[in-house]
């Protein structure tokens, strides 16, 4: 078939390479052989055995796959979807645009666009002749107009007006010149009324603070030297007389009023009480039930 040389060179680890080394009676030979007799066919083993387990039943699975898929497309697919194109939707198509598109395009152009574009031009005729033609020409007589009053307010104010202005500019700066001096002397005039109120202020100031220093002097001493000894007075005699007196009238009510108290509540809790809850629950009660049938009865209550 080629014309390539099969002829490899031996492998380190042949057995013709073995018996040559041992024949020529080289220890080096042999065991340099030794490690590659046992290497490469475990390699190659474990390689094939690989190959086998994991890459073969992929290889298959996916064979497998791709002839059920074809002969699922080719089968069933493919005629289902030309049954389908030929026996539904040409048919459904046809109808769509015979019997839907075409008579809403009709509708759509005839009833609505064409209205509308002679809609539009009329209003676009009516604008142009009637709107947009009288206000140009308007526009042009305003112009006309507005130039000729220009020209005459220009002629009839803006000249005597400058005229005007030129002559009174002198007089202007002079009037000028002199409210500048007379604001001037107001000014400084407003400023010696100003300090001279200023002064006043802070000796109204000065005084009204002095009197105030002055007055709270005087009322501290006054505290100091009256006040203060009569409050320690006032107390000492509080605490000597009428605080122990309190605290004995305090005494004697605890001692005598208290008790008698106690022991009126205590009797009336013993006596007056349970007469009272026995004549209400076995007389006033029974009583008054009685009295309300009663009048039920005679139809004097409702």
């Amino acid at each position: 078939m080629t014309d390539r040389s099969t002829d490899h060179p031996p492998l380190p680890g042949r057995p013709g390479t073995q018996k040559v080394g041992r024949a020529a009676g080289d220890p080096q030979a042999v065991d340099a052989g030794e490690p590659a007799t046992v290497a490469l066919p475990l390699v190659a083993a474990v390689a094939r055995g690989v190959a086998l387990v994991v890459v073969l039943p992929v290889r298959l699975l996916w064979e497998l796959t791709a002839a059920v898929g074809g002969l699922v497309r080719r089968h069933l697919l493919e005629p289902v979807g030309r049954f389908l194109r030929r026996w539904l939707l040409a048919p459904l198509s046809w109808a769509v645009r015979r019997l839907l598109w075409l008579p809403l395009v009709w509708v759509a152009r005839t009833l609505l666009w064409l209205p509308l574009v002679w809609l539009g031009r009329g209003f676009a005729w009516a604008a142009r002749v009637l709107v947009w033609v009288p206000l140009v020409a308007l526009g042009g007589l305003l112009a006309v107009v507005g130039t000729a009053l220009g020209r005459a307010a220009r002629w009839l104010f803006w000249r005597p007006l400058v005229w005007l202005g030129a002559v009174l500019t002198p007089v202007g700066k002079f009037l000028w010149r002199g409210v500048g001096l007379l604001g001037g002397a107001l000014s400084w005039l407003a400023g010696g009324v100003w300090r001279m109120v200023r002064g006043l202020g802070r000796l109204v100031v000065a005084a009204v603070l002095g009197a105030w220093h002055t007055a709270g002097r005087l009322l501290r001493l006054l505290y100091r030297l009256l006040l203060r000894p009569v409050g320690r007075g006032l107390r000492w005699l509080w605490r000597h007389t009428v605080h122990p007196l309190a605290r004995g009238a305090r005494w004697v009510w605890s001692v005598t009023v208290v008790p008698v108290a106690h022991g009126v509540r205590t009797l009336w809790r013993a006596t007056v009480a349970p007469a009272t809850r026995w004549i209400r629950r076995s007389v006033l009660d029974p009583a008054r039930l009685a009295s309300r049938e009663v009048f039920s009865a005679l139809g004097l209550r409702r």
